[in-house]
């Protein structure tokens, strides 16, 4: 019997600074979203951010939390029965980090006779600290608790061409009514480093601003080509015009050079520059978090009004939005026929 497994990121299980403590813990003592010796790890984020940071993040996770709950989790979880509702296979639920634990997604579709899994990590772009640790970690539970289980996953999906119509129209929706001079793509950062550790080449990845329009077997890994390309295929399938739409990256942590250009100076440029009216989207994401309903919807909107800027749209992630849930059945359907 086949299942299916999305798998996004997780979220605490409330905006109190020790749920929120817990979280962040598990999320940044994790390898591959730090990537630095254990003992250099642990002495940033027990020694560091763990002592720091909770309260802050807290009162941001306060800021967006729904009295359902986290909005992550929420609209994960509304996805999930949509999904379920179009697809006659068992579908299932985790999170990389938090306690909808991905071995409990697995335990779930296994009580129900589930043999072969669909794994589907709910990121457009690969990267290591999004889609491998899911896949690395799904691998450790499957061989330790269900050998005889066969797991099967989603490749990055960023230039399909079914998933650029559907968030270009998204788009398009969000920007209904809408007046805006510029669109801003903002993509989650990851340190400059995560790019060149994953370039398969050894050699290709300069982010020099040419290599990732240059084509190579690097790109299948290259989170930067992917999240540029998904900009490139959506202004083409939208028409936008040159000069009217840009990218950035956000959420940098540390002082290691992080992609860029950054969101938050970015934003703050337009603003500068004399745009009045801007919009931005968020494609790394394909549900609204703390990324996109705090740190871009409430602090991004207040950096642009600040330098002079006034109309300040949000284009909210796919969410659970009927042609993202069809497209998932798609996939899913196309896998288990």
């Amino acid at each position: 019997m086949k299942g299916v497994l999305l798998v996004n990121l997780g979220s605490p299980d409330s905006p109190d600074p020790k749920d929120v403590k817990k979280y962040l813990g598990e999320f940044l003592m994790d390898e591959r979203v730090i990537d630095v010796p254990l003992w250099a790890r642990s002495l940033i984020v027990k020694g560091i951010i763990l002592n720091t940071r909770p309260k802050a993040s807290a009162e941001a996770y306060q800021k967006i939390w729904w009295e359902e709950g986290s909005p992550l989790i929420v609209i994960s979880e509304r996805l999930k029965e949509k999904v379920q509702s179009q697809v006659d296979i068992p579908v299932a639920l985790a999170m990389r980090y938090g306690s909808m634990t991905i071995k409990k997604g697995i335990q779930e579709l296994v009580d129900k006779g589930v043999k072969q899994i669909f794994l589907i990590p709910l990121y457009p772009q690969f990267a290591m600290a999004t889609t491998e640790t899911i896949l690395v970690l799904a691998e450790e539970i499957r061989k330790e608790h269900f050998p005889d289980i066969d797991i099967k996953d989603l490749p990055a999906f960023y230039n399909d061409e079914d998933y650029i119509n559907v968030l270009s129209d998204s788009i398009k929706s969000g920007l209904e009514g809408k007046t805006y001079d510029h669109l801003l793509f903002s993509y989650h950062g990851v340190p400059e480093r995560h790019i060149r550790k994953r370039d398969i080449t050894k050699s290709h990845c300069k982010i020099d601003g040419s290599c990732c329009a240059t084509p190579s077997k690097a790109h299948e890994f290259c989170y930067r080509h992917q999240c540029l390309e998904v900009t490139r295929l959506v202004a083409k399938t939208l028409q936008l015009k040159e000069g009217t739409y840009s990218t950035s990256f956000q959420s940098r942590l540390g002082f290691d050079p992080w992609l860029q250009p950054y969101t938050d100076r970015t934003i703050e440029n337009l603003g500068k520059e004399g745009v009045k009216n801007m919009a931005i989207v968020t494609p790394a994401f394909v549900s609204d978090c703390l990324e996109t309903l705090e740190e871009i919807a409430m602090e991004g909107q207040e950096i642009f009004h600040e330098v002079g800027g006034k109309e300040f749209t949000t284009i909210p992630c796919l969410n659970d939005d009927q042609p993202w849930v069809d497209l998932l059945a798609k996939w899913i359907k196309n896998w288990s026929n």
